[in-house]
């Protein structure tokens, strides 16, 4: 295997990434093929293997099954073929059914069909004469996704998965976060892909974009790749049964009865941990909630375990620390992340990841700058209670009994460079910029300076105490630290739809705080003009505040810029936020030095 790092030895989150320089291998040329399903469905597969070795000459494999096209026609690779196979590898993607070059139909992401595919792949790899019958899943996004449920499928042949920044449980970690839909990313990423599955690309705009189209396979590739558009152009978009859901358990017909607890990773969690596959996870802060995703599966599996969590945008090509210079990059880089996915690769290969890999999540800490190792989640903390209290000030004391007031604007928004529009098929960068822009038109309450450092690491959970002249509504929780100059830093944020307000005290996951079933049987929806208690966790965060810096906490009731508006017709909410030793505050965890 080559070297995965140059120069001086170096290790990072137990992987040595220096070593004796091998000449990396050659790509060999692509061969495509059509493999049929137990149904008849036709998956359209390409192989790549290294150059000048032989039909029978034995590979391990990297599989890849996507939604994104698994090549453009005239061209002689695929990305993932160009990172893997000068390692040594198999690099075999395939176009899930329905998309792409495979037959079939797509009515929403991993469809029971799709994912029991898997094993019909698996099956073919394991039967090619060049196979040791050693497969690892790999996959960023909506393959990550897969490569979580080729674990699912508990198949022999699968070592291990790469799963990067993988949405655990859909509904939860990009779709409906907090039971609000993410109508932005929705409408946009569910019509783009719908676009691809008629062979057309469009960005983010919805503008057709000049491409060749997908790969057609083999000599007869074209009037095949005619025959299996004829079988997408009839399904609907995704984004159509995305507006007929409310809640977990919510079945469109468009999706042919399924609901998203049929299509989310976190539902399998048992099957996967039964299988054993060593996992490598990673995620990002600020990467819509693949953190709380990540930290969920943790908490979860059983299975050997790298998470990696840190500053990163979707797909961790551009990391973001508000505490620090701006443009100051964060190890790991893209090369290193990708140098520390094929060691695992091949610790999962030789059986040493099986072996000998524990439980251990990995977290960078805003501001210190620092990574930190932990086999067990949540941190040991002290949970310190801020009051939201009169004259926007957030207190260690709870405040006379009172109120402030909040009429909803259905048009506010916020930045477009935020932790969901990465994560909805833009891949860009997240800032947030100076918050005060706006803090100014949401409910503020800010602190007295820190008087020392202070960590905060965990989930943070805020307790809304609400008065409102409407049933339900969307509540928006903003955590920010106030610098010394006055510029404002987003840290992270909550939300919860008022309909799923019902705490949920038998899920798994309580001990990060209070938690909600998003399911029919559960909605409350609010009485007009009687108070109610909200009560939601933050998405998590690992964040050190020096000493003279404030805590800030914003209350919004809409962000138009992501998600819709609740309700969605009629007079917007006027909301009273109640205070007192009742009334509404914020958990923050914080670890002692």
């Amino acid at each position: 295997m080559l070297p995965l790092a140059s120069g001086k030895s170096d290790s990072i989150f137990g992987f040595e990434l220096s070593g004796a320089a091998t000449k990396p291998c050659k790509l060999g040329l692509l061969e495509s093929a059509y493999v049929t399903m137990r149904d008849g469905v036709r998956l359209a597969l390409d192989l790549v293997r290294p150059r000048d070795e032989g039909a029978d000459k034995k590979c391990d494999s990297i599989l890849v099954m996507t939604r994104y096209w698994r090549g453009i026609k005239g061209q002689s690779s695929n990305d993932w073929a160009d990172l893997l196979v000068p390692h040594g590898y198999a690099v075999v993607v395939g176009d899930v059914r329905g998309t792409g070059a495979s037959f079939g139909v797509w009515p929403h992401h991993r469809t029971r069909n799709e994912t029991l595919d898997f094993t019909e792949v698996l099956d073919w790899i394991v039967a090619q004469p060049w196979s040791t019958g050693r497969v690892v899943g790999y996959g960023l996004s909506y393959t990550a996704n897969t490569a979580d449920w080729m674990a699912e499928r508990n198949h022999p042949a699968l070592k291990g998965i790469i799963p990067r920044f993988a949405d655990y449980d859909p509904y939860e970690d990009i779709w409906f976060p907090g039971g609000i839909r993410n109508a932005f990313v929705g409408e946009r990423w569910g019509n783009r892909v719908k676009s691809l599955d008629r062979n057309v690309k469009v960005n983010g705009k919805g503008e057709r974009e000049p491409s060749p189209g997908v790969r057609p396979v083999g000599p007869s590739g074209e009037a095949d790749l005619v025959r299996a558009l004829c079988d997408h152009e009839p399904v609907p978009s995704v984004w159509e049964g995305f507006q007929n859901v409310t809640f977990k358990d919510d079945r469109p017909v468009t999706w042919g009865g399924d609901s998203m607890l049929d299509w989310s990773a976190m539902e399998v969690a048992d099957p996967v941990s039964r299988s054993g596959t060593p996992i490598q996870n990673w995620a990002g802060w600020f990467d819509s909630g693949t953190a709380h995703g990540s930290i969920r599966r943790f908490l979860r599996l059983s299975n050997p375990m790298n998470v990696i969590i840190g500053p990163w945008n979707h797909g961790g090509r551009v990391s973001w620390d508000p505490l620090r210079a701006a443009g100051e990059a964060v190890p790991p880089t893209m090369p290193t992340q990708q140098a520390i996915d094929i060691r695992f690769a091949e610790n999962c290969f030789n059986g040493q990841a099986a072996r000998e890999v524990r439980k251990v999540l990995h977290y960078y800490t805003l501001g210190e700058g620092a990574w930190k190792s932990t086999g067990s989640w949540p941190l040991p903390a002290i949970h310190r209670r801020w009051y939201m209290a009169s004259g926007s000030r957030l207190s260690s004391a709870p405040d006379e009994m009172g109120f402030e007031s909040l009429q909803v604007d259905p048009a506010l928004g916020d930045v477009a460079s935020n932790r969901w529009d990465t994560n909805g098929g833009s891949g860009g960068a997240v800032d947030y910029g100076d918050r005060r822009q706006f803090d100014a038109a949401r409910l503020a309450y800010t602190s007295e300076p820190l008087t020392h450092d202070v960590e905060i690491t965990g989930h943070p959970v805020v307790h809304l105490n609400v008065t409102s002249t409407r049933e339900d509504g969307a509540f928006f929780a903003y955590l920010e630290a106030v610098k010394p100059d006055g510029v404002s830093c987003y840290l992270t944020e909550g939300q919860l739809r008022a309909l799923h307000r019902k705490v949920w005290n038998e899920s798994p996951f309580s001990v990060l705080g209070p938690q909600h079933s998003y399911w029919k049987r559960d909605a409350e929806p609010l009485i007009p003009g009687e108070a109610a208690i909200l009560t939601f966790t933050l998405h998590p965060i690992s964040a050190r505040l020096p000493a003279g810096y404030r805590l800030r906490v914003c209350l919004a009731g809409s962000d138009k810029t992501t998600f819709a508006n609740v309700p969605a017709d009629g007079e917007p909410p006027f909301l009273q936020f109640n205070r007192g030793p009742a009334g509404c505050y914020i958990d923050l965890p914080i670890i002692e030095p």
